[in-house]
């Protein structure tokens, strides 16, 4: 792929919102708006890409299967145009629901085919260095499930130490957020699932404004790292 540094030149910083969820009307696309909101708030301009509602194919294909001896290979079209999206944003925030401890197979697919070799990594000076990612997965399990702390290192594991540490992010950081069903559920040592009491009326607003403001509360906490940036900017030039 080959790439025009000044094409992704823009003097307005760029967040891709990444959507992973087929319902427009699901809690994980509710909390991708807010996530939005909240960036187009401290100044940045929303890329939205909703992978179910632009017809994304998780698949690789033989085109985008890496040819290890030629990193400036030209990928698909639709890849090569995701890639495109990727470089003209300063920051990627993904929303998705967490399947089996891991991420649902249409955000697994866009990370294999576009984060590819050549262009997200394998080089000595990564295309993508500089940028920061911001993981927000909503899971299921009740907040005092024992499988949350776990859920927690596995997805960092994914994708932290490995997505971002491989692509040269600047920073990566995972958020999670259970809770997210109306009737909360957990497991106990034995394997069996208990269920609690669906949630309804007032307990059910307080339950999701405080699932909310625990996600307004990672977006804040991860663009606190803009103003971290530029204080260090400031103090290296003074």
């Amino acid at each position: 792929m080959q790439i025009n540094p000044a094409e992704h030149t823009t003097t307005t910083r760029t967040a891709l919102v990444v959507v992973a969820h087929p319902r427009p009307d699901s809690l994980t696309a509710h909390i991708a708006r807010l996530a939005a909101r909240r960036l187009t708030a401290a100044g940045y301009r929303i890329d939205l890409l909703d992978l179910h509602a632009e017809g994304f194919d998780p698949r690789m294909t033989v085109a985008d299967l890496p040819d290890w001896g030629n990193r400036e290979k030209t990928y698909s079209l639709e890849v090569e145009n995701q890639m495109r999206r990727i470089l003209a944003a300063d920051i990627v925030v993904a929303v998705f629901p967490v399947y089996w401890v891991q991420v649902p197979a249409i955000l697994k697919g866009w990370i294999d085919r576009v984060w590819n070799y050549g262009f997200a990594y394998g080089r000595s000076k990564p295309r993508l260095a500089g940028k920061r990612a911001l993981w927000l997965g909503l899971a299921g399990a009740a907040d005092d499930d024992g499988v949350v702390d776990l859920m927690r290192q596995s997805l960092s594991m994914q994708l932290d130490d490995g997505v971002a540490y491989y692509c040269g992010l600047a920073q990566s950081s995972v958020g999670l957020l259970p809770g997210a069903e109306e009737k909360p559920q957990r497991v106990d040592a034995d394997g069996n699932l208990l269920l609690d009491e669906t949630l309804t009326g007032a307990a059910r607003d307080t339950h999701y404004a405080d699932l909310e403001g625990r996600a307004i509360r990672f977006v804040d906490d991860f663009l606190a790292g803009d103003r971290v940036s530029a204080v260090a900017v400031t103090d290296r030039v003074g």
